[in-house]
């Protein structure tokens, strides 16, 4: 008798362990070798040749006391304050009741309580009313920039503090469990680095005094990570304004069109019950550092950047990178919209024309409409309305120089008495800036793979029929 062997997902044991170590140090040098110190990338970094610790730790904001000055007491003890603000909003407000998908071993439902986009609003509200009084010298703000390598140190020590305590507290789930606790199917393989990664239980909840039930998986990824980012984000636009007394349209777009994306999940947050990571994955490294590290860190990129690099668009790359952003949002939006309408409502005249196929199982594959151009159209509309975050860093890169050094390029302003420029590094930067855009678009691929995968073995040979119809995965006539 032979036994299965487990089935693993990014390079298995081997991929696991290469991004909990990998993806926390990618992090740190990019903050570190893309900063307001040297430039972006660091000088040393132009010439690999000659690299030394020494030009790296003169050319970043590397802690001149070593490594022990990564970590602050002080910063994690905001950072935890943060997250207590969170929870309270998410226990007190007014929250929608929505039931989620049932659950594999009981057949029961689980009921979740949503109220991200009041909370955001309150806490955006409140620095609101702070910068009204103290401008961009808002303790938030400039807490924020002056702490940032220290505030990133507390944040990955807490991804993987959360991600160890639901490891071991998923060991409790039993079968047939009467509180609706299970495990996830892909994270138990019995390979602790594997399992750790990519999350033994499905639903881990925790019940705190006054804050009751937290479902800790769809709070972690909707609630501080999202909202952080936005924080993040003003707090360079902050920083820009406070180094050169205005704020460049580029910084005002980018930030703009992040906010409203966060917003805008915030707003429709009950839509996460439909996917995967709420369905199938469990709670693990992968989500946990995805939904409070990486997203947050990340993301606020392009603002990091354009607080000292405050580029000037003009009119025509405003119209441009806002009419992508439109045009993803809609087509993102619009067909997300239709599936669910044609779940909910298949009669409704809007969708009651549209092809489908009947599938063994009872259910319907829709073959019309968005979902007959491709099979996730939905994905080519999300990634087309985030290209705009890095649009406005245009070719990026810059150095900063001492004044009246002799360069080959015009210095757009002047820096802490220092030239900004883009000499060498012009190109450059984009490793950085467009790294999200690139980074979104594999995470897209690959999780269109593993919908394939999942929808193959419910589906059976309906499955094949229907990507005989609709050839496309995602990009039509290309992928």
């Amino acid at each position: 008798m032979t036994s299965l062997r487990p089935k693993y997902e990014f390079g298995g044991p081997l991929g696991a362990a290469a991004i909990v170590l990998g993806l926390p140090v990618l992090l740190f040098v990019f903050h570190l070798t893309c900063n307001d110190v040297s430039g972006c990338p660091i000088p040393s970094l132009l010439s690999p040749t000659t690299f030394t610790w020494e030009d790296f730790t003169a050319q970043t904001p590397w802690p001149r006391d070593g490594f022990q000055s990564l970590f602050s007491w002080e910063a994690t003890g905001w950072l935890l304050a943060y997250y207590l603000v969170s929870m309270t909003l998410h226990r007190v407000l007014p929250a929608q009741e929505v039931y989620g998908s049932k659950l594999r071993d009981s057949g029961l439902p689980l009921k979740y309580r949503f109220n991200a986009f009041s909370a955001t609003v309150i806490q955006l509200s409140l620095c609101a009313i702070g910068t009204y009084f103290r401008g961009a010298d808002f303790i938030v703000w400039t807490y924020v920039t002056d702490n940032y390598l220290q505030l990133l140190t507390s944040s990955t020590i807490l991804a993987f503090g959360i991600s160890m305590f639901v490891y071991v507290l998923s060991f409790q789930v039993k079968p047939g469990n009467s509180n609706l606790r299970e495990l996830a199917r892909g994270g138990r393989t019995g390979n602790f680095v594997y399992d750790f990664y990519i999350g033994r239980e499905l639903n881990p909840r925790l019940t705190l005094p006054f804050f009751g039930e937290i479902d800790l998986k769809t709070w972690l990824e909707m609630r501080p990570g999202l909202t952080g980012w936005i924080i993040l984000d003003l707090a360079f636009v902050a920083k820009q304004y406070r180094d050169y007394g205005y704020l460049s349209d580029s910084i005002i777009l980018t930030s703009t069109l992040q906010a409203y994306y966060v917003l805008e999940s915030h707003y429709l947050e009950a839509n996460i019950l439909s996917m995967m990571d709420i369905i199938a994955d469990g709670l693990g490294f992968m989500l946990t550092f995805g939904d409070i590290v990486w997203v947050p860190f990340l993301y606020s990129t392009q603002c990091r950047y354009l607080a000292t690099y405050p580029l000037h668009l003009g009119y025509v790359n405003l119209t441009a990178f806002g009419a992508i952003f439109t045009i993803g949002a809609y087509i993102f939006r619009a067909s997300n919209d239709q599936k669910n309408l044609f779940r909910s409502n298949p009669n409704h005249p809007s969708v009651s024309g549209i092809t489908y196929l009947q599938t063994k199982r009872g259910t319907r594959l829709l073959t019309g409409g968005w979902w007959g151009i491709s099979r996730h159209m939905n994905y080519l509309g999300d990634w087309l309305h985030t290209l705009p975050f890095c649009l406005p860093t245009l070719m990026a890169g810059y150095l900063i120089l001492p004044a009246g050094t002799p360069t080959d390029t015009v210095s757009i302003e002047m820096l802490d008495g220092k030239q900004v420029v883009q000499g060498d590094a012009k190109g450059w930067g984009m490793v950085y800036t467009y790294f999200y855009a690139i980074y979104f678009a594999v995470l897209l691929v690959h999780r269109e793979n593993r919908d394939d995968v999942a929808c193959a073995e419910k589906y059976g040979k309906d499955w094949d029929r229907y990507k005989e119809i609709v050839r496309w995965r995602i990009v039509p006539g290309l992928y």
